[in-house]
């Protein structure tokens, strides 16, 4: 075996001869997996001589390889940067070993905690002394890791192991520096009465005192920077590790480690550690829900897996039904001291007996942080919650961040942990009145109404419901980038609809949604999502006719037919039109009847009843002209133009197009334009009048284009190919239907992929390349089962019919 073969190498040679896993060495010499699994790595390199001992017997060694192994972990202890020592002690008994003990089912970790090993054990530059700090949440195990990889590392630092609880956080007073150095100072065997009483002079004491020496002090619960940096040796030999649930970005030169909960796996592995692995395993499913049910936090888990273990009668799916009381739930997770709500609310009171002002409110905030049923945040919509301005309320949000009480997930984007909103929620009802618990609820609903109403300003600049914008979209800046505010709706989604659901039901807040619903149809049309459209719409459509909120009532019936169109499902679109039809009539609403009756006009053309459409179409342009609705005469002229052209009267055909088209172009409004492009030519290929087709739609393409709109490229790709594969140009339309799948799939639109899946397995079809279309109907057919059952049908047809 070769001199310069290391410790992690030998480890692991001897290992497999013996044809042991790690787990299998670490049982049969009593160590942990991850204890082996360091040493075989070189992470850890200097071994107390019982361990060495321990694996040589669980490796069965014979006298010369032990020897071996041996001789490598005394050769990982000599050598390298660090300063020669002296002891501390000369009777090894009154050398200090204050660690308290590591958990015997200390779990995961894996990553943080080779990254501590290899800070106290790794070699450093001369002159340095290695720190660590470790941060995160109350409760998220800080002081487990912390004091694990202490004793692991402990062997390399002979002359003493420091622990000093600095009472940063909980019901006792902080330990101040000044205290923290006497106890330190008396741990190192200097008399009380020669601890100077000046912090400077014990702070200049304790550091000569360590001089020299390789002593690791792991300071736990600090409460910020401020208190740890009188207690910094300044000679290297000596390493510190501390832990706080502030962060500790303020110390220079600290490897900073943060603590997030454990991963769902960690989480059921320890909960089986503690309850019993067999009755955990036998309950997965429910194991699996108590994760995700104490926030996967090292401290609720070990709560639950204690009540577990004291009674084995219970089956673990009872104890998750205890969990699934939101209102309940910190109940379940201990009282007292040692309980999660107690370990949040130790640092809520931090920050609440600060002496910053923003810190005091940024306590204050987090009651209505738990308000809303989301728990990620956006400063913008936070702001509005706490009915703050934007600026204060990142610098209150910031400083919850420094907490860990909340964490910053992205530039002006943070995530509330579900326990910490669960206290959140119950402060906000024990300090909060009903009134501002529903006032801050309310100002996130008109906040959202005014931005979707701005949204659609800039979408469907001619739109006629804008004329329902109420007064929430005057607190809203007018929208300049229409892609940005279209990404800010995609990303706030989740809590958007959170927002909406749980306002229906509170019935301060119901009276909002109908008018939020009408307002988000720029944002919908524009996505072209259609089947979350529906879900909203139905319900503010119901909550309208409730409230007798007429006008909007008539509208979100005529918007509710706009996704039955999508999934044609004509005949369900059209009862939609004609109810709001009547509705708008009862109210004397031109400028609705004109829309409505635009709407009827297309639908029974697409069921063919011409005559009775064109007799729609005419209503509706009689209407918009004698309103002076320039958005609503170009429809009429649309539906009209595709009227004529079906009847084969091609002169009026062009010109109610053009007339559309013109009008279109008037207005400034280039999303309508292109629209209005994609219908010209649809009707102009269904007339055989292909070059016609071809033109407007590329015209389209090159209007979604300037307004980066890619849902309007998507279907303006795959209808060219269709086009282009009707005039025999194969390239073009493969080229096209390609375009527009990749454009959907992007997008996540499942809707349009499947429709460009469909005309790129026809092109296939047409080239004699039946598998690769069959492969893509099939897909297609699977995109299109839930957006569009009609479409689905149509990609099962062809592939029955080419089987």
């Amino acid at each position: 075996m070769a001199s310069e073969t290391t410790l992690g190498e030998l480890l692991r040679e001897f290992r497999v001869a013996a044809n042991l896993t790690q787990n299998a060495l670490a049982e049969k010499a009593g160590l942990s997996e991850q204890a082996v699994s360091l040493l075989e790595r070189g992470t850890r390199k200097r071994p107390r001589p019982s361990t060495v001992q321990a694996l040589a017997k669980a490796l069965a060694l014979d006298s010369d390889a032990e020897e071996q192994l041996a001789e490598a972990a005394r050769g990982g202890s000599r050598g390298g940067s660090q300063p020669r020592t002296k002891p501390l002690a000369a009777d090894p008994a009154a050398v200090p070993r204050q660690l308290p003990p590591t958990l015997p089912d200390f779990t995961g970790r894996a990553d943080e905690l080779e990254v501590l090993v290899s800070v106290l054990t790794g070699d450093e530059p001369v002159g340095i002394v290695r720190t660590a700090a470790v941060t995160g949440m109350g409760g998220v195990g800080k002081t487990s890791l912390a004091v694990h990889a202490a004793h692991l590392t402990a062997d390399s630092y002979p002359d003493g192991h420091f622990y000093l609880d600095l009472r940063g956080y909980g019901q006792d007073e902080p330990v101040r520096p000044l205290d923290a150095l006497g106890q330190l100072l008396r741990s190192l065997g200097v008399d009380a009465e020669s601890i100077p009483d000046g912090i400077d002079e014990a702070a200049a004491l304790y550091r000569s005192r360590l001089a020299g020496r390789r002593i690791l002090v792991l300071l736990d619960n600090a409460s910020g920077a401020a208190q740890v940096r009188p207690l910094l040796p300044g000679a290297p030999g000596a390493a510190v590790v501390v832990t706080s649930r502030r962060g500790l970005t303020a110390l220079p030169g600290f490897r900073q480690v943060r603590l997030a909960p454990l991963s769902e796996a960690d989480s059921i592995t320890l909960l089986g550690r503690i309850a019993g692995d067999s009755r955990v395993a036998a309950e997965a499913s429910s194991a699996k829900a108590i994760a995700r049910l104490t926030g996967r936090l090292p401290l609720a888990v070990r709560l639950i897996g204690a009540r577990l273990a004291a009674r084995p009668g219970w089956p673990v799916k009872h104890v998750m039904h205890q969990l699934e009381d939101g209102r309940r739930r910190l109940d379940e997770l201990g009282s007292g001291y040692n309980g999660v709500r107690s370990n949040i609310a130790a640092s809520v009171e931090f920050l609440a007996a600060s002496d910053q002002l923003v810190e005091r409110q940024a306590a204050a905030a987090l009651d209505f942080l738990g308000l809303p049923n989301g728990t990620e945040l956006v400063t913008t919509t936070t702001a509005h919650l706490l009915g703050e301005s934007e600026r204060h309320t990142e610098e209150m949000l910031e400083r919850l961040v420094d907490l860990n009480l909340l964490e910053s997930t992205a530039p002006g984007r943070y995530h509330l942990h579900d326990l910490i909103q669960a206290y959140a929620r119950e402060q906000s009802t024990q300090r909060l009145s009903e009134g501002a618990r529903t006032d801050a609820l309310s100002r996130v609903l008109i906040f959202y109404t005014g931005l979707a109403w701005r949204c659609q300003q800039a979408t469907h600049r001619e739109g006629s419901r804008l004329a329902m914008a109420g007064d929430s979209m005057r607190t809203v800046p007018e929208v300049t980038d229409v892609n940005a505010v279209l990404k800010w709706f995609d990303t706030e989604w989740t809590n958007l609809t959170g927002a909406f659901h749980q306002a229906q039901r509170i019935p301060a807040l119901r009276a909002l949604l109908p008018e939020l619903t009408l307002a988000l149809f720029g944002y919908f049309e524009a996505r072209a999502l259609w089947t979350e459209m529906r879900a909203l719409f139905v319900i503010g459509r119901q909550i309208a006719g409730e409230l007798n909120q007429q006008r909007l009532a008539a509208w979100l019936e005529h918007d509710l037919g706009i996704p039955s169109a999508e999934r044609n499902a004509q005949e369900e679109s059209l009862a939609h039109f004609q109810d709001a039809l009547m509705l708008f009539r009862e109210i004397g609403d031109p400028i609705g009847q004109a829309r409505a009756a635009s709407s009827v006009s297309h639908l029974l053309e697409q069921l063919g009843r011409l005559d009775d459409a064109v007799e729609s179409a005419e209503e509706s342009l009689e209407l918009s002209q004698r309103i002076g609705d320039h958005g609503l005469e170009g429809l009429s002229y649309l539906a009209l133009g595709t009227l004529y052209s079906r009847r084969g009267d091609t002169v009026l055909a062009n010109r109610a197009f053009n007339r559309s088209i013109a009008l279109a172009t008037m207005s400034g409004s280039e999303r309508s334009l292109g629209k209005r492009y994609q219908v010209a030519a649809d009707s102009y290929a269904m007339a055989g009048e292909l070059p016609q087709a071809i033109d407007l739609m590329t015209k389209a393409l090159s209007t979604f284009e300037r307004l980066s709109d890619e849902n309007g490229c998507s279907e303006s790709h795959s209808r060219l190919a269709a086009f282009y594969l009707q005039v025999g140009d194969v390239a073009e339309a493969v080229r096209n239907a390609e375009s527009g799948a990749e454009l959907a799939r992007a997008l996540g639109n499942h809707q349009r992929e499947g429709e460009a899946l469909i005309a790129l397995g026809k092109i296939e079809q047409a080239t004699d390349q039946l598998g690769a279309a069959r492969t893509h109907w099939r897909a297609a057919a699977t995109l299109l089962h839930s957006p569009s059952p009609h479409q689905e049908a149509i990609a099962l047809a062809l592939l029955a019919r080419t089987e």
